[in-house]
């Protein structure tokens, strides 16, 4: 039986040592009465009525995303099947960092890379490893909360869950390459350029992670809208899409390919992140009658847009074979137009084009092996996903 004050400590069913473990308890114990039997009930026992409610039922039409009143407790009727669809193809998508060989990287990161590759390498994984949690805290602490409709509630606890698990990944990463966990996971608060985006997220974070917060305040839903468009469309419909690239270049010429590959399976994550995301922020613009102020927005992009610009100069200050900090950059402001007009605002930066044709083919990929065949990966829903 488990042992709830030390569950490891249980002999395991089955054994000699638990049958008399059993046996041992049966004795000292007296013989308990049948469940069903109630000739023994103390005569002062009294069934007591539960109060009438006088509840109505709850009616779909009734739900909102915030601010709603029907029973948070009700999974259906739904009024959004859609956030439903995506709590079930999450669960497709369900894999651990174990699952992956990381022998090959072990060999490349201390043989093959160069040290301009290395310092691409560390300084990706730094950002990353603050970054999930981050965006774990915004999903867990400061947007589930404020949602009314449980269907969207249980989607966001499964992306909770996949933001701890990329955590995990990102560590599994450094401790098997025998990186200094501790010089790598300090590094964002010593490099200004890596610790700038951690700042604009948190400052971002810390504007809705509060008590009391009263949605029905124009002022303060307007913020909280912005909020969640950052994350969605910037955190992680853009620097997180864009993050992944440096290393998805190492691994197109055949490097650190098991950590490419334990990205591939985040973004397909990440993707189903920011498309969700986007879609709660339109319905909540739409149910609340909410319109962004257009010059807050692109000051959030161009905010966005220069720590990217500055994270790019620091970690490709040397460009690596294939890879520059002006592809980089490029790529983020031609992805970063995209998530704006999917959320339906103006494009933050007019004109600006792919610099990586080859990166929405990475997000994409389904029932295919990756390159170089590393392992057999079918995922169910990233590559079918559409974002408009």
């Amino acid at each position: 039986m488990l042992n709830w004050d030390d569950p490891f400590s249980a002999p395991i069913a089955g054994t000699a040592e638990a049958k008399k473990q059993s046996e041992e308890k049966a004795a000292a114990q007296p013989a308990a009465p049948a469940a069903n039997d109630l000739s023994e009930a103390p005569a002062s026992a009294e069934i007591k009525k539960m109060p009438l409610m006088n509840a109505k039922p709850v009616n779909a039409d009734d739900k909102r995303v915030i601010n709603g009143e029907a029973d948070i407790n009700q999974l259906a009727p739904f009024k959004y099947p859609w956030a439903w669809n995506y709590f079930l193809n999450a669960n497709k998508n369900h894999w651990t960092p174990l699952d992956i060989n990381m022998a090959q990287d072990v060999h490349d990161y201390r043989h093959k890379l160069t040290l301009e590759e290395r310092h691409v390498y560390e300084n990706v994984l730094s950002y990353l490893t603050t970054s999930d949690i981050l965006a774990m805290r915004n999903i867990g602490l400061a947007v589930m909360e404020k949602m009314t409709a449980p269907e969207l509630q249980i989607y966001q606890a499964r992306q909770v869950y996949e933001e701890a698990l990329h955590t995990w990944t990102y560590q599994h990463c450094i401790e098997t390459i025998g990186l200094d966990q501790s010089e790598i996971y300090n590094r964002y608060r010593v490099v200004p350029e890596i610790y700038q985006k951690i700042k604009l997220a948190n400052d971002r974070l810390n504007t809705v992670m509060r008590s009391d917060i009263d949605l029905h305040d124009r002022d303060e839903l307007e913020n909280f809208v912005m909020s969640y468009a950052f994350f969605a469309g910037i955190f992680e419909g853009s620097w997180f899409y864009n993050g992944f690239s440096p290393i998805f270049a190492l691994q197109r010429r055949g490097l650190m390919k098991g950590t490419a590959e334990q990205l591939q399976y985040i973004m397909r994550d990440e993707v189903m992140h920011a498309s969700f995301g986007i879609r709660v922020c339109k319905q909540i613009m739409k149910e609340e009658n909410v319109t962004l102020d257009p010059k807050k927005v692109q000051q959030m992009f161009e905010e966005a847009d220069a720590a990217e610009e500055t994270y790019a100069g620091y970690i490709l200050r040397d460009p690596i074979l294939g890879y520059s900090k002006e592809v980089h950059h490029g790529q983020f402001r031609y992805t970063a137009n995209r998530r704006a007009k999917q959320l339906g605002f103006e494009e933050p930066f007019p004109g600006a084009e792919a610099t990586l044709p080859w990166l929405d083919e990475q997000a994409n990929m389904r029932k295919e092996k990756n390159f170089f065949e590393t392992k057999v990966t079918e995922y169910q829903t990233g590559g079918g996903l559409k974002w408009d």
